[in-house]
């Protein structure tokens, strides 16, 4: 894609490119892109790239008390993200969707979403930033796909099919191999004023969007709670099918079944012997008395493409 990208820029004299080749690069990149004084910030890459701007962003305070509202390209292997915000299909096409917009007034497509700030609790540590959390066993079969099926070569629809068979086969017929995800670890999950959840989650979800990549709607219905929505369904193979059917109907956030938890809060606790959770592509693990500890930010401005 960078050839095309870098085409399209040279073509439109009111966009700023700036390209890194890592993430160290980007504190770099947003206190460049700050003095241009930008009308929006576009981010062009995976969950991962974007995960890591949006840490740098709300950590390095380079565009003072008003930054620019966040647009996503539809780009990386995935992005959930760039899926929330309205942004599909091509990615040059959702750039020239950005910049009709930022030609005009913004504000009607400013959207508020709160960030999951990710720590290990400890009152000097630094949190990441992101927006969708997987844990348990999806976090397994996040690493499967990344480690396994990715280096196949494969589109990436085909790739998250054949993640989703061996997941439901190892899941029905119980069965272990190395070619196939590992059983999920046990684990316990604390939601603040909701009380506790333990056990082993074929699906441990956390997150702050309101659309995911099974359906339309997927917020967490709760008279309680903070920004942060919980998902969780049992290693149960009718509880897993359950929540894709849900997912698939856009039901997964607003009504209850058997195996499948549902709740919202501002503080959220995962506990585990070295049990995985997967922030925007980043890795991190959980340990006895190492707990991963998810709090909410306060909303950060992004920009929504769909009307």
């Amino acid at each position: 894609m960078l050839p095309r990208v870098r085409s399209f820029c040279a073509q439109h004299s009111d966009i700023f490119h700036y390209e890194v080749e890592s993430v160290e690069q980007i504190g770099e990149a947003l206190k460049t892109i700050a003095r241009v004084e930008p009308k929006v910030l576009v981010i062009n890459g995976g969950d991962g790239t974007v995960q890591a701007t949006l840490t740098e962003l709300y950590h390095g305070g380079h565009f003072g008390d008003n930054p620019p509202p966040v647009a996503v390209l539809p780009n990386g292997k995935t992005n959930l993200i760039a899926l929330d915000l309205g942004a599909v299909g091509d990615p040059l096409e959702a750039l020239a969707r950005v910049m009709e917009l930022a030609r005009e007034d913004v504000s009607d497509h400013i959207v508020a979403r709160e960030l999951i700030a990710l720590s290990d609790g400890e009152a000097n540590s630094r949190p990441v930033l992101g927006m969708f959390l997987g844990g348990a066993g999806l976090a397994d079969s996040m690493l499967f796909c990344r480690h396994k099926i990715y280096p196949l070569g494969l589109p990436n629809g085909l790739s998250h099919v054949l993640t989703l068979f061996a997941v439901l086969l190892s899941l029905f017929f119980g069965l272990r191999s190395k070619f196939l995800p590992p059983q999920a670890r046990p684990v316990q999950v604390s939601v603040t004023r909701q009380g506790v959840l333990s056990g082993r989650f074929a699906l441990l979800i956390v997150t702050t969007l309101e659309r995911l990549l099974l359906a339309g709607d997927t917020r967490v219905h709760s008279e309680k709670g903070g920004a942060l929505q919980l998902v969780a369904v049992d290693q149960r193979p009718l509880a897993l099918i359950r929540a894709i059917v849900a997912g698939i109907f856009g039901r997964l956030g607003r009504a209850h079944f058997s195996g499948v938890h549902l709740g919202r809060g501002d503080e959220i606790r995962i506990e585990g012997e070295n049990s995985s959770v997967i922030l925007d592509g980043e890795l991190f693990e959980a340990g006895r008395g190492r707990p991963i500890v998810l709090t909410q930010t306060a909303p950060v401005p992004f920009l929504r493409l769909a009307a």
